[in-house]
């Protein structure tokens, strides 16, 4: 059942840019409220791993490597944050890779280790769907393709887990960014 939550609350991130493409936030408002929200986040992250800050939803949504790191859920705002960043083209489509495809190759896969096949078939085809309104398809199939990566691929420094949280918005996010100002599509 936690997983199904931890599902939930990633695609509930998608309000984000839909504020966005709604019309209900400009870019640059919706930019200063995912900032709001990472300070907020960041608050609530030093409460719990200095003081102790034990809620019941720290207990049923966090993964047991993250009980003493920070939480999936402060990598997910900084991801949000850093898509952000960039122009709506690269940092909406940045976010939706996170807060749908995310969610998709996670349940798909059944959270082992490695994903099956249909995981990672899954995620490249929300990642690219979820792009190719935004970009040209060169630029879009790149920032999949990195999308699906940081999704497929567990990075950890030190023994200490990089969540795909931060690197799927991120690694797309600079992908297509770089595709689309420096590659002819």
């Amino acid at each position: 059942m936690a997983e199904i939550g931890r599902r939930l609350v990633h695609v509930s991130g998608t309000a984000a840019p839909a504020s966005y493409l709604l019309g209900v936030l400009t870019w640059t408002q919706l930019g200063w409220a995912l900032r709001f929200g990472l300070l907020l986040t960041l608050v609530l992250e030093a409460m719990r791993l200095q003081i102790g800050l034990d809620w019941w939803i720290y207990e049923k949504l966090t993964r047991e490597y993250e009980r003493d790191n920070v939480a999936g859920y402060a990598l997910y705002m900084i991801g949000m944050v850093v898509a952000s960043a960039f122009s709506p083209a690269i940092g909406v489509p940045a976010m939706l890779m996170l807060t749908l495809g995310d969610p998709i190759g996670g349940y798909l896969g059944g959270g082992g280790r490695r994903k099956p096949p249909v995981a990672i078939a899954a995620v490249f085809a929300v990642c690219l769907l979820v792009a190719l309104p935004f970009l040209p398809p060169g630029v879009a199939v790149l920032g999949a393709a990195v999308a699906t990566a940081a999704d497929g691929y567990q990075l950890s420094i030190s023994g200490y887990v990089i969540d795909d949280n931060l690197t799927i918005p991120i690694g797309a996010a600079l992908a297509m960014f770089v595709a689309a100002t420096y590659l002819p599509v």
